[in-house]
């Protein structure tokens, strides 16, 4: 039997709306030694100013989204809002394992877990704990993206996100942005790291 290529890892950042994983993930992408590829989730949302198809997400209609549920594409997906769905194709995962990446993913808690759980040994998961809930919501208006409705549907949403943090694998805390930066790169690179002799 013909040898496969050496598997990438997939590491998960996982967080409530706010609590910098985004910053986090591109971070860490920057850094070539950690051959990092980003896994693009698909979203039935509206792009928002400055995002881009193909590179942010795949934007499709919530009827496409719908479709390929039925079709079984997914490894996880979740309406997080009526109309709303983020998903992770299967076919993301092949196509960057295929290229021998390691696979990063900006991804929301519960499916965060689920890919945990479907991939439990080749898979780290992070948890980007915020400061406060206070401090999260001073960041969700600083943005200036959605409405007071939308922000506080965050907030609560974000609330109920934290039972979660303990069954991740690391609870990274961002209360300080270099230092959280600096501890992503450690726990990445170790876990990247670890089996080569």
């Amino acid at each position: 039997m013909k040898k496969q290529p050496k598997k990438g890892k997939l590491i998960i950042f996982s967080a409530p709306s706010g609590s910098g994983k985004t910053t986090l993930v591109r971070y860490l992408l920057e850094k070539p030694e950690l051959n990092l590829a980003f896994s693009v989730s698909v979203a039935s949302r509206e792009k928002r100013q400055g995002e881009e198809h193909g590179k942010d997400y795949y934007f499709i209609s919530p009827e496409d989204f719908k479709q390929k549920i039925k079709n079984n594409e997914f490894v996880e997906w979740e309406e997080v809002y009526t109309n709303s769905f983020y998903g992770t194709l299967k076919s993301e995962i092949e196509r960057l394992q295929k290229q021998g990446k390691n696979i990063i993913f900006d991804i929301d808690v519960k499916g965060g877990l689920n890919i945990k759980n479907q991939y439990p040994d080749e898979s780290l998961a992070i948890f980007v704990m915020p400061p406060s809930i206070d401090e999260l919501a001073q960041r969700l208006k600083k943005r200036k993206t959605e409405s007071s409705e939308k922000i506080q549907m965050r907030i609560n949403k974000a609330e109920e996100e934290l039972y979660y943090a303990p069954q991740f694998d690391v609870i990274l805390h961002n209360n300080n942005l270099d230092e959280a930066k600096k501890k992503a790169y450690k726990i990445v690179s170790e876990f990247i790291n670890q089996d080569k002799k």
